[in-house]
């Protein structure tokens, strides 16, 4: 796969990223407008999550689909170091 290839999760990952960025657009009226602290930091942490959760759709299908091409197709035993690397990425 080129990296001009679109993966199968990039349409989903630019919704999120989308939705992020309006959320950040928002934060930003609402500091503007002198919204309470808490309010805007309830929504910086929606923007955090957003483009948390982008960034492990986008790891997700990376270690499914472009690691698993360049190692050619494994048992369910090979597979689950794959299986433990995608649960530890909740980390990062």
């Amino acid at each position: 796969m080129t990296e001009t290839e679109l993966h199968q999760s990039h349409p989903d990952v630019v919704q999120r990223l989308k939705r992020a960025s309006g959320h950040l657009q928002n934060v930003i009226a609402m500091i503007e407008r002198g919204r309470s602290c808490l309010e805007i930091a309830q929504q910086l942490h929606a923007v955090e999550k957003a483009v948390s959760a982008a960034k492990k759709v986008l790891i997700h299908d990376h270690i499914d689909h472009c690691l698993e091409q360049a190692v050619g197709p494994a048992s369910r035993d090979a597979k689950a170091p794959l299986e433990e690397f995608k649960n530890i990425t909740k980390y990062l």
